[in-house]
């Protein structure tokens, strides 16, 4: 009877053993996930270099955007932006590709808890630079969406202003007016869930029309920015993305 006890109680034991071993192979191994961005800040890229195909950004010499980005794209490119600890910051963006000639650019910047900001790189690709801009954004408290505009548009010499139209506010009055080259607006309500179309003039004209863009049902209470950017002598671009 003592044997057979004993028996048991090392089965036992084994048991014990298997099923610990069982229930520790079980438990995921996963990255630590942040969850407190109280002391973050919000940062987007968006690329207004002519001719600029391969552009990566780095944060404190760590590659943070996963794509190239092309003239005329943000980053990221399916989401508001990167959240980054407040504090000075190192960014470089450059052309990855051995053979580019893109200069790199590299510069610090200091970033404010919960504030949000727009990093915009302009120019040609042998002479790239940036613009970093506090993103104001204020959520309506009604069914608005909030818009602004900015202007990088490059030309070898000075180009006039522009002023910025839309379909459905007509052509009496200008939704942007006057919008200097390498500036951004401040943010306006616009109206959400409805499609649109904007066009640019030089200030205080009408024609010829130099660039035009469908805006597609913003959604209320977010923020937007519609890029005028490329060469004033070639191809123009109209760019809209989401800040918030």
């Amino acid at each position: 009877m003592k044997h057979i006890n004993k028996i048991i109680w090392g089965l036992g034991i084994l048991s014990t053993i298997a099923i610990t071993v069982s229930c520790t192979r079980e438990i995921p191994q996963l990255a630590d996930t942040q969850r407190d961005f109280s002391n973050s800040a919000s940062v987007q890229v968006f690329n207004a270099v002519v001719k600029s195909v391969r552009n990566y950004v780095y944060v404190d010499g760590v590659p943070v955007s996963g794509t190239a980005i092309s003239s005329g794209a943000v980053f990221p490119a399916t989401a508001y932006s990167i959240k980054l600890t407040s504090g000075e910051h190192s960014f470089l963006i450059k052309d990855t590709l051995s053979t580019t000639k893109q200069t790199p650019i590299t510069f610090s910047q200091n970033l404010e808890a919960g504030k949000s900001y727009t990093i915009f790189t302009y120019d040609t690709i042998t002479s790239v630079k940036q613009l970093t801009v506090l993103n104001n954004i204020v959520i309506p408290t009604d069914t608005t969406a909030q818009m602004r505009f900015a202007n990088f548009i490059y030309n070898t010499t000075p180009v006039p202003n522009v002023d910025v139209y839309s379909t459905k506010k007509g052509l009496a009055t200008p939704i942007f007016s006057n919008v200097a080259t390498n500036t951004v607006t401040n943010f306006i309500p616009y109206p959400s869930g409805i499609t649109d179309t904007f066009y640019v003039y030089s200030s205080g004209t009408v024609s010829p029309l130099l660039a035009t863009t469908k805006v597609n049902s913003l959604t209320r209470t977010r923020s937007y920015t519609t890029v005028y950017s490329g060469s004033f002598k070639g191809t123009k671009l109209l760019s809209t993305f989401a800040n918030y």
